[in-house]
């Protein structure tokens, strides 16, 4: 069909401040009455006086939020932030998804009447010779006129974004879909046109109108158009999310003249300007970008890194908004703010790259570039034909209805080939296939998101793994315990757990959970004099005994001496990838507990059968070169890219792509967003973040490794249907536009009736409907259920 397009800007310095009105103000009141455009750093304002919204578009690096809102209530103009609700709210309004729906339900108000006058009601007895066939002025009906006043809203009312269409596309010098709606639609009514005056002014004339086909057409194709909007992936969900991340509040500490602390406010984090100082208490999100410039902490960078590591900040460290701080207390220096900050980076790559991508209705287009003229000549060609025949009487004039000229008898030939020939089959081929195939997709666990996922799956040809939670578990384990003294592995545990259980990091609860499960251990002793050391580990005191759990560095700066035989387990467990935590007792090392993120069982199998595929593989991680290069070794992948921020991520799958390769990428992390948005097919891991949910094209919902196999098989199947569609909806045409035509006329005296040329149209829709129902019969390959690769049975 195509899709209407806007300019969105990407300008990376300019923030926009959205607030609310408080009360009434007309545009030029506000530029005189405040000094507001004059201010250093304000780029653009924008007035919404019927929602009353206000939109400030500023430098960040030149002016702030306080500062503006301050010289607005300064002037009498009374604002406050815009809730993101009411943001969120007034933005639907003119959604796609709506705009679509509400174009569908004032189209079908209109057709259903239409619809059953002309094609249901003219077959019963009591109607046909009743009220419709009542004459209203000679021979035009009560039917006809009725039918002709519905159908004038829904031709040039409803329909009148398809003119726009045509008119846009016909500047372009090319014919897309709208260009055939036009063309027949409008051909179809100003032939009905044509019967109504004729009938009105003559006693003998006793035509049929094509009323009825105009508005189903249009009706059929704002379906197509609303089920296309309902399979586009809805990106504003994902940004909603993401903008979520960061806390809605910021601790701001004021300062005086002469730099002495005043105050600490609690304001919107929407308010904060670069350079102001923020406090971040224990427990807290931290509220902004900035550096550390007072305290040392803990802070959880997950949703960043995508790794389950506490990262020690201290003097000078960089912190980023969303993230979760520790034990400590931090004052931080505001660095970046609105479009500046990490998330918002973010964003802007998960917008642009959604932006880049065009919908698999984009084949319509270019196939209709083609069909357009051709219908169109087809139908005047017709006209011209059987008129000139008629003039030089090469047929015999009883071929000619005593209701008809030869002119009129051309004329309608000519009308029915376009009207036969309308692209409704075309609009529906498409919506229909994705709404079945993801209906398909979704009872095989494989969530597939619009028509774009469909289009680019079926030529994947490389696939990029992210490692923790798509190619692991994502949850630490402990894999071996190696104890140094005559310990019992129950006294051990009961230390280790007793002292860790006080820990929120996730190595400790991998081992009190390992404590739990393995040690047979529900409870234990109560630590005393519990401490945590950032980045290093933990101590306490169990039964008068003094524990400490760490790594070599903490050992070393309690002066615990390390046996070469736990730095042999140390060398053993880091060459297999493992993080490895030494245990002391009363200042003598008693163990080395080696703790992993297990491979997924169905790793190996999956990325052999992808192999198998001709699919190139690769892994891209945020972890360390060697845990990784260990996991990538395990699963049969060659190409590792470790140690990997979101935005080179970002930047592997773009260099993949200019390599010639369609690219999807299987992540579970919000780290992993910017790369499941660049990729040509981003698959998300169900049990992942819901920001990657969001962005993915494709959802792997029962977070089984086997199903990125079953959505790339699905994809293909569904999108080779749409074209099995288009292959039909064509033939269709091929076919009855002979018949409209009037190939049979000469020899069986066949017309198309308005009637049966709009049921020929709905026939060809239904076939399309069905051909696309056939994909609820899917199965998922067989390789995934015994399939012998290298000497392996997977079952």
């Amino acid at each position: 069909m195509g899709f209407e397009v806007s300019v969105i800007s990407s300008d990376e310095n300019t923030t926009i401040l959205y607030l609310k009105l408080e009360n009434s103000v007309g545009e030029e009141e506000l530029l005189k009455t405040s000094s507001i455009a004059k201010l250093k750093g304000i780029e653009a304002i924008e007035l919404d006086q019927l929602n009353k919204r206000l939109t400030i578009s500023y430098s960040s690096d030149l002016i702030g939020p306080r500062k503006i809102i301050s010289e607005l209530e300064s002037s009498g103009v009374q604002t406050s932030l815009l809730d993101e609700k009411e943001k969120q709210a007034f933005e639907l309004k003119n959604s796609d998804i709506t705009n679509s729906y509400r174009s569908f339900l004032w189209s079908l108000v209109f057709t259903i009447p239409v619809f059953f006058t002309s094609m249901v009601f003219s077959y019963i007895p009591s109607f046909k010779h009743g009220f419709l066939e009542r004459r209203v002025v000679n021979m035009l009906t009560f039917g006809t006129l009725f039918r002709g006043v519905l159908s004038t809203p829904v031709q040039f009312v409803i329909g009148w974004k398809f003119y726009i269409g045509a008119y846009k596309a016909m500047k372009m010098h090319c014919a897309n879909m709208d260009c055939l709606v036009v063309v027949g639609t409008n051909a179809a009514y100003f032939y009905s046109v044509y019967v109504v005056i004729r009938s009105s002014t003559s006693k003998d004339f006793d035509n049929e109108d094509f009323f009825e086909t105009t508005t189903m057409l249009i009706s059929f194709i704002l379906l197509g158009k609303y089920l296309v909007a309902l399979s586009k992936g809805r990106t504003s969900d994902a940004i909603s999310k993401l903008m979520k991340l960061a806390p809605e509040t910021a601790r701001l500490m004021v300062y005086d003249e002469e730099g002495r602390l005043t105050a600490e406010e609690v304001i919107d984090r929407r308010l904060v300007e670069k350079n102001d100082l923020v406090k971040v208490l224990p427990g807290e999100k931290v509220s902004v970008d900035g550096l550390v410039v007072v305290g040392e902490s803990q802070v959880d960078e997950s949703m960043i890194t995508g790794e389950s590591k506490w990262v020690s900040k201290a003097n000078g460290d960089e912190v980023i908004g969303g993230t979760m701080n520790g034990s400590g207390v931090l004052q931080v220096r505001v660095t970046c703010v609105g479009s500046d900050t990490a998330v918002s980076r973010i964003i802007r790559l998960v917008e642009g790259a959604q932006m880049e991508k065009a919908p698999v209705q984009k084949l319509a287009d270019r196939i209709s570039q083609y069909f357009v003229p051709l219908v169109v000549g087809c139908g005047i060609a017709t006209w011209t034909c059987w008129y000139t025949l008629g003039m030089l009487d090469l047929y015999p004039g009883e071929w000619v209805p005593t209701y008809m000229d030869k002119f009129e008898l051309a004329l309608q030939f000519g009308i029915s080939v376009v009207v036969v020939a309308c692209p409704c089959a075309l609009g529906l081929a498409t919506p229909t296939a994705v709404m079945v195939g993801t209906g398909v997709g979704a009872s095989q666990g494989v969530l597939i998101k619009g028509g774009q996922a469909l289009e680019n799956s079926h030529k994947v040809n490389c696939v990029v793994f992210d490692k923790t939670g798509t190619l692991t578990a994502g949850k630490p384990t402990v894999v071996t315990t190696n104890l140094l003294t005559n310990m019992t592995l129950l006294e051990f545990y009961q230390l280790v757990a007793a002292t860790e259980v006080n820990s929120e990091h996730p190595l400790a609860k991998a081992m009190v959970e390992h404590a739990k499960i393995h040690a047979q251990m529900q409870a234990w002793p109560e630590a005393c004099d519990f401490e945590s050391f950032t980045g290093h580990g933990v101590k306490a005191t169990i039964n008068e005994k003094r524990v400490l759990i760490g790594n070599k560095g903490l050992m070393q700066k309690f002066d615990h001496d390390i046996p070469s035989v736990a730095i042999d387990f140390l060398d053993a467990a880091q060459c297999l990838g493992h993080t490895a935590v030494l245990v002391a007792v009363d200042g003598h090392v008693v163990g080395v507990i080696a703790i992993s993120d297990p491979v997924k069982p169905e790793a190996r199998k999956v990325v052999s059968i992808l192999k198998r595929m001709g699919l190139k593989t690769l892994m891209v991680t945020g972890d360390s070169q060697l845990t990784a290069n260990v996991v990538a070794k395990e699963v049969g992948i060659d190409f590792v890219m470790a140690e990997a921020k979101p935005e080179e991520k970002a930047q592997k799958i773009r260099e993949l792509q200019r390599e010639g390769l369609t690219v999807a990428m299987v992540g579970d992390g919000i780290n992993d967003s910017p790369a499941l948005a660049v990729a040509d097919v981003g698959m998300a891991i169900g049990a992942g973040s819901d920001i990657a949910i969001e962005v993915a094209n494709i959802v792997l919902m029962r977070s089984n490794l086997e199903d990125v196999v079953t959505a790339i098989d699905l994809s293909t199947k569904s999108f080779n249907r749409i074209r099995l569609n288009y292959v039909w909806a064509l033939a269709y045409n091929v076919m009855a536009i002979p018949i409209a035509a009037g190939a049979l006329y000469p020899f069986v005296r066949f017309r198309l009736p308005p009637w049966v040329a709009g049921a020929a149209m709905g026939a060809s829709s239904v076939s399309v409907v069905c051909s696309s129902l056939l994909l609820k019969y899917y199965k998922r390959p067989r390789e995934l259920d015994s399939l012998e690769l290298q000497g392996i049975q997977v079952k």
